[in-house]
């Protein structure tokens, strides 16, 4: 498949792009400073966008694209900004990362997720109005837990709201696991429009 990674100098967007490879597929990877995509590859091409700049997205997505979004920050609005980048830009799929406790999975996460709004405060509106923006295209929202730089787990699975666990800040799941399940998506859709669960097991 040809492939979109948004922020791809991130470390999962790095993982997304990495995987992506490995699997055989064609990569465009798209940061603000392509020089910072640590990765080098024959199927790799490298471009600058930037989620603020609508055109710069829309020059690289296409009605055949599927992208996949790695995008995070520390800044309320630039996920919004992406997500309303992406969709304008009308590609065939959308596979966004998202945060587990926010949004369409607060109730599946329990009181466990109300320690989210210590840590991201203002960003969770931003978090929730680019899920909704990416739902609404009929994208696939992954809504991972607090994320760890271990290995893929050999037990990784997804699931859907209705077999998420309770939030739990010590059940981490690492951003290989987060990206495999993101790719697996894009390779055969499971969870079109809907929230899911990337886990370690």
């Amino acid at each position: 498949m040809n492939l979109i990674v948004l922020a791809a100098s991130g470390r999962t967007g790095l993982a997304l792009a990495r995987q992506a490879l490995e699997r055989g597929h064609t990569v465009t990877a798209i940061a603000r400073d392509p020089g910072r995509i640590g990765l080098d590859h024959p199927n790799l091409r490298k471009v600058a966008g930037d989620v603020s700049d609508p055109a710069s997205i829309a020059a690289v997505v296409g009605a055949d694209s599927v992208v996949l979004s790695g995008l995070g920050t520390d800044v309320a609005g630039v996920l919004l900004d992406g997500a309303k980048a992406v969709v304008a830009a009308g590609p065939r799929r959308i596979i966004w990362l998202g945060a587990y406790g926010t949004g369409a999975s607060a109730d599946a996460a329990g009181e466990g997720a109300g320690v989210l709004w210590k840590f991201m405060g203002d960003r969770i509106p931003d978090k929730i109005a680019a899920d909704d923006a990416v739902l609404a295209a009929g994208g696939t929202v992954f809504h991972a837990g607090v994320l760890s730089d271990e290995p893929e787990s050999p037990d990784r699975r997804t699931v859907g709201l209705d077999a998420a666990p309770p939030f739990d800040l010590t059940a981490k799941v690492s951003r290989e696991t987060v990206a495999a399940a993101m790719l697996d998506e894009a390779e055969e859709p499971r969870f079109p429009g809907v929230v899911a669960l990337p886990l370690n097991a």
